[in-house]
C-alpha cells in the first residue's frame, strides 16, 4: 500500500463538522440551494467551484464548501471528480474522510482512494464503522494489504473482520453487521431498558431486539415500541414477537433480499449452522442489494459488464469483447443457414430484403420473452411448481404476437413489392419464429437456472442464435418450396 501526501484524517467531533449528529446517526445537513439542486444531486457549478478552490492551492475554500455536506454527497463529489484531480482534492479534506464517507463511495472510486492510505489509517477508518461497511472496505484489497490492514486493528475489530471475510462472497454473512441487541427471555422489560441505559458501548442503530436463550439461538423479536409501551415487570418472553424470518449466514444476498421483500422486514437475526445468533441485517443494507441485483441482471442481459462509469477501461474493453466475440460466432452459425439457400437468393433478390426483418422481430420477440423469465427467477415469481403454466401462457403469446406480426408483415410487404405468395412466405415465417422466440425464452433460461447457471448471464446469446437460424431456415426454406412450385 503506498504512502502518499493524504494527510492522516483527524478525528473531529461531529458539531465541528457543519452538520448535526443525531443521537441515532441521522445527520441534517447544512447544505443550500447553490450545492444541491432539486433532486439532491449536486450542481456542477458547485463541483466546479470545489475543483478550482484545489487548483488554486486554496484548501481553505475548499474545506470550507465542502464541509456542510452529507457524507453521502463528499462520496459523490468523489465520483464527480476526474480521476486525475482526486488526489488533490482528498488531500484538501482529509479530515471530512471519515469511515461514513468511504462506505457511500462508489467501489472503484473508494478503492483508489483506499490505495493511497497506509496500513493505520484504512484501519481507523474500518474501525469506525459497522461490520458490514469495514468488511465491504477490505475486502477488495489484496491478500498482503488485508493482512497489514488487519493487524493495525484492535483485536475485537480484527477477530470480526476475519470471521466475516471467511463467508463466501455476496452471502449474508459477508453482509451482516455484529452490532446488535440480545437479551436473555428471562428478563423483564425493566431489566431490558436499564441494560440498554447503563451501557454506552451498545450500538444506538437499531429497531428490535432479539431475545435468545441460555444457548443464545434466537426465540423472538420486540420491537422498541413495544418496550417504551410495556409495564417494566412484565417478561420479554411475555411481550417478544416468537414468529421470526432468521437468515442462515451462508444465504446469498440476493435470496435475503427476496425475504426481506416478501415478509416486509426492517431486520433480521442471521444464524449459524448451529442455530446461534451471529449478526443482523437491516433494510439500508437490502436497498443496496436490491439496486445492484436489478441492475447487474439488465446489464449481464446485454453483456456490458457491471455498466459501471467508474470502471477502468481495460476491464470495460475486456469484458465486451469477450461477449461480442461470443455473439460473432453466433452470428456466423446464422450466416452458414444463409449459405445454405444462396442459390435462392440469386434467384430472388427480394428475399434478401425480406429475410433480415424475420430475424430481427423474431430476436425482438425472444428477447421480450427472455427478459421477463429471467426477472421472474430472480424474484422466484417462476419455480417448478408453474413453470409449465409459464411456458404454456409464453405459447398463447407467441401465437397471438405472429399472427399479428404475420398480418401486418403481409400486407405491408405486399403493398411494398406487390408479389402475393412472397408475401404469404414472409407472414408464415414471421409467425413460426415468433413461436420459437416465445418457447426458446422461456426454456433456455429455465434449464440454465436448474443447471446453476446464472440465466442472465448466457441466456442471450442462446435465444439470438436461435431465433437468427430459425428466422432465416424458415422464411427461406418456405421460399424454396415456393420457388420450386413456381
Amino acid at each position: 500500500m503506498s504512502e502518499t501526501e493524504l494527510r492522516e484524517p483527524e478525528r473531529r467531533p461531529p458539531e465541528d463538522r457543519g452538520y448535526d449528529e443525531h443521537p441515532f446517526g441521522e445527520r441534517t445537513t447544512g447544505v443550500d440551494d447553490d450545492q444541491l439542486d432539486a433532486d439532491d444531486r449536486l450542481r456542477p457549478e458547485f463541483v466546479d467551484a470545489v475543483l478550482a478552490a484545489v487548483d488554486d492551492g486554496d484548501t481553505e475554500e475548499a474545506h470550507r464548501l465542502v464541509e456542510p455536506l452529507h457524507p453521502a454527497d463528499i462520496a459523490d463529489l468523489f465520483e464527480l471528480t476526474p480521476d486525475d484531480r482526486r488526489a488533490g482534492l482528498a488531500s484538501a479534506v482529509a479530515d471530512l474522510l471519515d469511515g461514513d464517507v468511504f462506505a457511500e463511495m462508489n467501489d472503484y472510486v473508494r478503492e483508489r482512494l483506499i490505495d493511497a492510505l497506509d496500513a493505520r489509517q484504512v484501519a481507523d477508518l474500518a474501525s469506525e464503522l459497522d461490520t458490514d461497511d469495514a468488511v465491504a472496505i477490505i475486502e477488495d484489497l489484496d491478500a498482503d494489504e488485508q493482512r497489514e490492514v488487519l493487524r493495525a486493528m484492535e483485536p475485537d475489530d480484527r477477530a470480526a473482520i476475519e470471521e466475516a471475510l471467511s463467508y463466501p462472497e455476496e452471502s449474508a454473512g459477508r453482509l451482516m453487521q455484529r452490532e446488535l441487541i440480545a437479551v436473555p427471555e428471562h428478563w423483564t422489560v425493566g431489566d431490558t431498558i436499564d441494560y440498554l441505559r447503563g451501557h454506552e458501548e451498545l450500538t444506538t442503530d437499531f429497531w428490535e431486539v432479539f431475545v435468545v436463550d441460555p444457548g443464545h439461538r434466537p426465540v423472538g423479536t420486540c420491537a422498541l415500541s413495544w418496550i417504551l409501551r410495556t409495564p417494566r415487570g412484565v417478561s420479554m418472553a411475555d411481550v417478544m414477537k416468537r414468529e421470526q424470518t432468521l437468515i442462515p449466514v451462508d444465504m446469498d444476498q440476493e435470496e435475503v433480499a427476496l425475504r426481506f421483500q416478501k415478509y416486509a422486514l426492517i431486520s433480521a437475526a442471521v444464524t449459524d449452522g448451529s442455530g446461534r445468533l451471529v449478526g443482523m441485517i437491516t433494510v439500508d443494507d437490502i436497498v443496496h442489494i436490491i439496486q445492484e441485483e436489478a441492475g447487474e441482471d439488465a446489464l449481464l442481459l446485454s453483456g456490458a459488464g457491471e455498466g459501471d462509469i467508474n470502471e477502468p477501461i481495460r476491464f470495460t474493453v475486456r469484458t465486451r469483447a469477450i461477449w461480442l466475440i461470443v455473439n460473432l460466432g453466433a452470428t456466423m452459425i446464422s450466416a452458414s443457414v444463409v449459405g445454405v439457400f444462396s442459390a435462392e437468393i440469386a434467384r430472388f433478390a427480394l428475399l434478401a430484403a425480406l429475410m433480415p426483418m424475420v430475424s430481427a422481430l423474431g430476436g425482438n420477440a425472444g428477447t421480450q420473452t427472455l427478459a421477463v423469465v429471467v426477472r421472474a427467477l430472480a424474484t422466484n415469481q417462476l419455480t417448478s411448481s408453474n413453470t409449465l403454466r409459464m411456458l404454456m401462457r409464453e405459447f398463447r403469446i407467441a401465437i397471438c404476437n405472429g399472427a399479428i406480426l404475420g398480418c401486418v408483415g403481409a400486407l405491408g410487404s405486399y403493398l411494398v413489392l406487390g408479389n402475393a405468395q412472397l408475401s404469404m412466405v414472409f407472414a408464415l415465417a414471421m409467425m413460426i419464429n415468433s413461436l420459437v422466440a416465445g418457447l426458446v425464452g422461456v426454456i433456455v433460461p429455465v434449464a440454465l437456472d436448474r443447471a446453476n447457471i446464472d440465466p442472465a448471464v448466457s441466456s442471450a446469446v442462446f435465444v439470438t442464435t436461435a431465433t437468427d437460424v430459425m428466422g432465416f431456415y424458415s422464411f427461406l426454406g418456405l421460399a424454396s418450396l415456393w420457388a420450386l412450385s413456381a
